[in-house]
């Protein structure tokens, strides 16, 4: 008992302490912008001298963009390449979750382009060059910082490595673990930056205010309500109408079951904490244990509708912000970029950030200044793409079983019903683990990106 004890608090000590650093950078980021947004609108001029910081920030952000789309593509085409080695359901999930995602990121672009978020803002990008003539410290450091590397080829080639890799067979199988280390250095640095966001988020903000004043917190505000909204219909609508459909279970009575989870969610802006329980929960809903293994774990990797949703959102409020909005042709060429990044937009802080970076920086790189405005609301939109890609993943999870015929359909109703309760004691004890399954080797990530 003693020995039970001492491993479960153990980890739920672990927890407590990881919840706690994420609440602190949050709190940290609304002061910041609350600060900054006072700071522009009390004194302009100071705001718009603070410019530097959002762009110092920034310019953290580009630098690692290209070893996350590397790691993360080649990692990706070869755990989808094994996934789909698992059978009919990989293979079937899989096909799901591109099919989504794409559909996702479609949403997005038909809502950004009938709310035109950041519209007749018109911000100027910042110009170093000019900076330097009026203050040489200021461009000494933000000099020190590496240069970007350009996203496309860098797309390309980890395209090509990741399918000679996966050709290779087990003699790739060293470079792969090489490379799946390699992303874990990536992400430390990422996270480590992202403790700087407080700071960017500050003179980007207070920057943007000093030059439009309230206009840009209405944009702001307009983006973010319409980005919750988006979620909430896909949701209910989409996702809903789906599940209705196919399996005759109510999206509410699901979403209810599921509500310890929602909070726990909410209350850390990432779904990796849920991870264990969604897994616990779909086995007692009725889902065979196989079906379950396989969705969810590949799912968190590659699901992530919230996040799809947000990329395009966002991309087009940045691009209407700066005044050189995206005509029919770059907005469907940034659709299929983000189809292929987004797979690399994992739940690690700042790697969402990261992504949508790539993409303005695929397309048109003058657009990169805008994002300092996205840094500020991003931690605001976080527990809406946590929420969308958690039940985006607990209804395929359902439709899979059902499309494969193995779900017990009468326990389904039972639970939903509160027939059957699902036993807390189960995860409390450290009962339910994560199995090791062939979809593993798509290592399950935090889906808040």
């Amino acid at each position: 008992m003693a020995s039970q004890r001492g491993e479960s608090a153990a980890p739920a000590k672990a927890a407590r302490k990881g919840l706690d650093k994420s609440h602190y950078l949050y709190i940290a980021v609304i002061v910041a912008v609350i600060a900054g947004a006072v700071v522009g609108l009390l004194f302009p001029e100071v705001g718009k001298s603070l410019k530097p910081l959002g762009d110092g920030f920034i310019k953290l952000i580009k630098m690692m963009i290209a070893p996350i789309i590397f790691c993360t593509i080649v990692l990706g085409i070869g755990s989808i390449a094994k996934a789909a080695t698992v059978g009919k359901v990989g293979g079937l999930a899989l096909g799901y979750f591109m099919v989504m995602s794409t559909f996702a990121l479609g949403i997005g672009l038909v809502v950004g382009n009938l709310i035109h978020p950041g519209e007749g803002l018109k911000l100027a990008a910042y110009d170093p060059s000019k900076k330097a003539e009026v203050d040489s410290t200021v461009a000494f450091l933000l000099g020190i910082i590496p240069g970007d590397i350009p996203v496309l080829p860098t797309l390309f080639a980890a395209i090509l490595v990741g399918f000679a890799l996966q050709k290779m067979g087990a003699q790739g199988a060293p470079v792969l673990k090489a490379i799946g280390h390699g992303q874990v250095v990536v992400f430390r640095i990422l996270i480590m930056i992202m403790w700087l966001a407080p700071v960017g988020a500050f003179g980007a903000i207070a920057a943007v205010v000093g030059a439009t004043g309230v206009a840009a917190i209405v944009s702001m505000a307009t983006l973010m309500v319409a980005f919750y909204i988006t979620c909430a219909l896909f949701i209910v609508v989409i996702l809903g109408g789906l599940l209705q459909v196919v399996t005759g279970v109510n999206i509410f009575k699901l979403m209810k079951y599921l509500a310890r989870e929602y909070l726990l969610i909410f209350s850390t802006s990432s779904s990796e904490a849920a991870l264990p329980r969604l897994i616990a929960k779909m086995e007692h809903l009725g889902v065979s244990k196989p079906v379950v293994g396989v969705t969810v774990p590949t799912g968190y990797s590659f699901n992530l509708d919230g996040t799809a949703i947000y990329l395009t959102m966002a991309s087009l409020f940045v691009a209407n912000a700066m005044g050189t909005p995206l005509d029919l042709g770059a907005q469907v060429s940034l659709l299929i970029f983000m189809i292929i990044a987004s797979k690399g937009a994992a739940g690690v802080t700042g790697a969402g950030l990261a992504t949508l970076a790539a993409g303005l920086q695929a397309h048109k790189p003058e657009l990169l200044g805008g994002v300092g405005m996205i840094v500020g609301i991003d931690r605001f939109m976080s527990e809406a793409r946590a929420l969308t890609n958690f039940t985006g993943n607990a209804v395929a999870t359902l439709l899979i079983g059902t499309w494969v015929k193995e779900i017990d359909g009468e326990q389904v109703q039972r639970v939903l019903s509160g027939e059957e309760p699902f036993d807390e004691q189960t995860m409390i004890a450290g009962h339910h683990e994560v199995h090791e399954t062939p979809a593993q080797l798509v290592q399950p990530v935090p889906a808040n990106a």
